[in-house]
């Protein structure tokens, strides 16, 4: 499904096709000369990536895609974030290139880092204590499940992305450095230290600088990562020495995974050994780029292509903090709301700052629901840029739901009820065909609107009484919905809803429907009326509507 998309990958307007033509600029340029560049672009953008990878060997590499994960914690929504805008600009690539030129995802998890501090919520708090600055694949697993902390987690994350079914490889960092894959990085950077150090240094504060060190030694006697100077350096027997508070002085190899290194340069010394070419990140590690890029080059590497989005804001427009719990967890979208309405509130506008916070959920699913409908009737070019289009990379399925999340809140609302088998008598004489089975998506977002309701409609619903014109105008919709058919549709329903709007002189008609939902749905905003009625039933709307108008639902 990404073959033969060239052309119109290379003018489409969205940010994953901007990032892959980006990358694919920053890949040439890494791979090949000025005049074999220029040759390898015209067959490119000709439509014949096949051609350009046969002629230059240095193009047949895969292209690397990598995103980082700590596993002192469990995954979360920053991590979805990462790999499905990763992924989308993956497969934004791999159409720009008609899918000839190999690529990986690699999900890097740095577990060989020390354990800093007892995370909060974990059982037998105890037990990591004792084994606080080890490496979190040597801490001991407090839930009795893995060989170690860190295995533990990187289980968790793994299932994590495998649940959203993202194609991606796994790395842990402990394998790489004690299996030799960054040896030869890591014999570079001792010899090039002094210019590591002319980089690191002058950001850090004065304290710091006088015993920073870019490697970080295991100590063969405790087994912590311990944050001591280097000493000496023997470049010709690649070791440091240093003092080792429980062993004294201490001479160990950087290679084999006897030390590990600082974040920053063990940043840049990924990026060398794995010859990443992408790699994004949030707005807050703006100056950790640059300077991993620098120490990048110093180690003979070229820094990855990739771009900054922006952070997650908490319902006050505060920056989201997992310390204080402001955010929103996966596990709260997904009680909520469908995967797919998060990929598509991570789709949009990644450079732009938004609410992260459970308001955000409704509108997220219904906008995906109306691009999916959209993508139906646009053209090629337009749909390679709808969202949906990067979500399902290039295959958004043909059928979404027919019936809006909105709405289904407020039928949940008005019909109180408790499960879907309640929902689905509504929708029996709407959709007669309509089964779980034939309406999956449905089905699903009939759970979340259960769900959502119980926890955040129901609490701030407020009923009001009609005013005077607002009583008179409810009574005469009621009579007009009772001289319609009892199988009238709703759009028989909406246009008598718009006509006593306007009957009654409501100026602007929205306040008519502002009325509709605040005196009969305890609700500032509601569906399409007239969809509502045709569902919850036209005598049961016309009770509820005659309720509401004598204030018996304010009461």
């Amino acid at each position: 499904m990404l073959q033969n998309l060239e052309t119109l990958a290379r003018e489409a307007r969205s940010w994953p096709f901007e990032q892959a033509r980006n990358l694919l600029a920053h890949v040439l340029k890494k791979r090949l000369s000025d005049a074999e560049r220029s040759a390898a672009k015209l067959l490119i953008d000709a439509g014949k990536a096949d051609e350009a990878l046969a002629t230059f060997e240095a193009l047949q590499r895969p292209v690397v895609l990598e995103t980082g994960y700590g596993p002192s914690g469990l995954p979360h929504m920053g991590t979805f974030g990462e790999v499905a805008r990763t992924t989308m600009v993956r497969n934004a690539f791999r159409a720009l290139t008609g899918d000839h030129w190999p690529t990986r995802l690699i999900a890097f998890s740095d577990d060989m880092d020390g354990l800093r501090k007892v995370p909060e919520g974990i059982p037998n708090p105890e037990m990591l204590a004792e084994d606080l600055h080890k490496p979190l694949t040597v801490v001991r697993d407090p839930f009795g499940t893995h060989d170690s902390f860190g295995a533990h987690n990187n289980a968790r994350l793994r299932a994590f992305l495998d649940g959203f079914g993202f194609d991606y490889e796994f790395l842990s960092s402990t394998e790489q450095y004690r299996s030799g894959r960054f040896d030869q990085t890591l014999l570079t950077l001792l010899e090039r230290f002094d210019a590591v150090q002319a980089i690191m240094l002058p950001t850090l504060g004065e304290e710091r600088r006088a015993t920073y060190s870019p490697f970080l030694p295991i100590s063969p006697v405790t087994g912590h990562v311990l944050q001591v100077p280097t000493l000496a350096r023997n470049v010709e027997k690649g070791t440091i020495v240093f003092d080792d508070p429980a062993g004294g002085r201490t001479e160990l190899p950087v290679t084999g995974g006897h030390v590990k290194l600082q974040w920053k340069p063990d940043w840049a010394m990924r990026w060398t050994a794995l010859d990443v070419d992408y790699e994004m990140s949030g707005k807050d590690l703006i100056e950790s780029v640059r300077e991993s890029g620098k120490i990048c080059r110093a180690l003979g590497g070229i820094p990855p292509e990739g771009f900054n989005f922006e952070l997650f804001l908490d319902v006050e427009g505060k920056k989201i903090s997992k310390s204080k719990g402001n955010g929103l967890t996966m596990e709260e979208w997904l009680r909520y709301g469908t995967p797919e309405s998060l990929s598509w509130y991570m789709f949009q506008s990644p450079k732009s700052a938004k609410s992260l916070h459970f308001n955000v959920i409704p509108r997220a699913i219904d906008d995906y629901l109306a691009f999916i409908e959209a993508y139906k009737t646009q053209e090629p070019a337009k749909q390679i840029d709808n969202a949906v289009w990067s979500i399902h990379a290039g295959s958004p399925p043909e059928h979404a739901s027919p019936v809006s999340f909105a709405l289904l809140l407020n039928l949940v609302s008005v019909a109180n009820a408790s499960d879907k088998a309640q929902l689905w008598a509504y929708m029996a004489k709407y959709l007669p065909d309509a089964t779980p089975q034939s309406e999956p998506l449905l089905d699903r977002l009939m759970g979340h609107a259960l769900n959502y309701y119980e926890d955040f409609v129901k609490p701030a619903k407020a009923y009001r009484a009609p005013d005077d014109r607002e009583k008179a105008a409810l009574l005469d919709l009621a009579a007009r919905l009772k001289a319609l058919p009892g199988d009238a549709d709703g759009e028989a329903i909406q246009t008598e809803v718009y006509a006593v709007g306007k009957e009654h002189a409501f100026e602007p008609l929205r306040a008519w429907f502002g009325a509709l939902y605040e005196v009969l749905l305890g609700a500032a905003q509601g569906p399409r009326f007239g969809s509502f009625a045709a569902i919850y039933g036209l005598p049961q709307t016309i009770a509820l509507i005659e309720a509401g108008a004598n204030g018996e639902l304010a009461s």
